[in-house]
């Protein structure tokens, strides 16, 4: 008996080391299709599943869940656990029932807070001050089975969405090793989840738009909890400008209103306080300071606005 790894994205590739790093055995590895990449569209192979090849480990990427040969494949194996690491699809009771101990999946939260796809955007994009990991026995329902350990960390300052999930990369290794290792110990219980349950749906692209009537903090936290995908923008002049990094600054104005842009400065006003842009991308193009868009483009302070 082993241990089945279903994972995909860059999130799940230190779980996936850190399992091998502790001698547990992996049978297989599960990774979603490979997926066109770049002008060439030519497939990309899923970070999980290059690891895996890496070191040998078969590796299945079934496009149906309840695909006959893929249940066929799981049972064969007898896996003592599934673990499940930003797998990306939820997991039928048919896979759930096949291992000896249980499904465990590593949560980018402290949950119930923040059950669904995007924990680490959300918890930015709120204010929040902390957040952290759980791992929990999977079970049907959406991000609801019980606790198993949680572990947490401060959410710095500076801390975009891409930055945080570095960090909990490593942190939800850390914890899911130490989660392994206890069950068969008897050390680790699982218990039921405790708290006011909230919800991280997935983001769409129009999440991005940036209203600005919202107050400047509120608009800082969504440049960072929206960075690297799908980016906070607005438009100038039909001109669609993603906004990589963004503060508040005291103030008031009216809402889009462009308040200063000279000597590297652009000032928007906000439905409280202002937003200073120290970073934006037109399309097309690479990331720029705000001083090198403005040294490119005249604006109009004070009667020139954004949408």
């Amino acid at each position: 008996m082993g241990i089945v790894f279903f994972g995909t994205p860059r999130f799940a590739v230190p779980s996936l080391q850190a399992v091998l790093d502790a001698g547990e055995g992996v049978a297989l590895v599960i990774s979603q299709p490979d997926k066109p990449k770049g002008r060439g569209h030519a497939l990309s192979a899923p970070p999980v599943k290059e690891l895996a090849l890496q070191h040998g480990i078969p590796v299945v990427q079934p496009a149906r869940m309840r695909d006959p040969e893929l249940l066929a494949q799981l049972r064969f194996c007898r896996p003592e656990f599934i673990v499940v690491v930003a797998y990306g699809r939820i997991l039928p009771a048919e896979i759930l029932n096949i291992p000896a101990r249980g499904c465990i999946n590593v949560h980018g939260s402290l949950l119930p807070r923040y059950r669904g796809a995007a924990p680490i955007q959300w918890a930015i994009i709120n204010g929040d001050q902390e957040t952290g990991v759980c791992t929990m026995l999977m079970d049907e329902g959406l991000d609801t089975g019980p606790v198993l350990l949680c572990e947490s960390m401060p959410i710095g300052a500076d801390d975009t969405a891409a930055s945080l999930f570095e960090k909990l990369s490593v942190l939800g290794a850390q914890t899911l090793v130490r989660t392994l290792r206890g069950l068969r110990a008897g050390t680790v219980v699982p218990k039921p989840q405790e708290g006011a349950v909230i919800f991280a749906p997935p983001l769409k692209k129009e999440d991005g738009r940036i209203d600005w009537t919202r107050p400047a903090a509120a608009i800082a936290r969504q440049v960072r909890g929206m960075y690297p995908w799908p980016s906070a923008y607005f438009y100038l002049g039909g001109e669609r400008l993603k906004v990589t990094k963004a503060h508040a600054e005291p103030g008031s104005a009216a809402p889009g209103l462009i308040v200063k842009a000279s000597f590297s400065v652009l000032r928007i006003g906000t439905g409280g306080g202002l937003l200073e842009i120290d970073e934006l991308q037109p399309d097309g193009k690479k990331p720029m300071s705000a001083a090198a868009y403005l040294a490119g483009r005249k604006l109009q302070e004070g009667n020139e606005t954004i949408s």
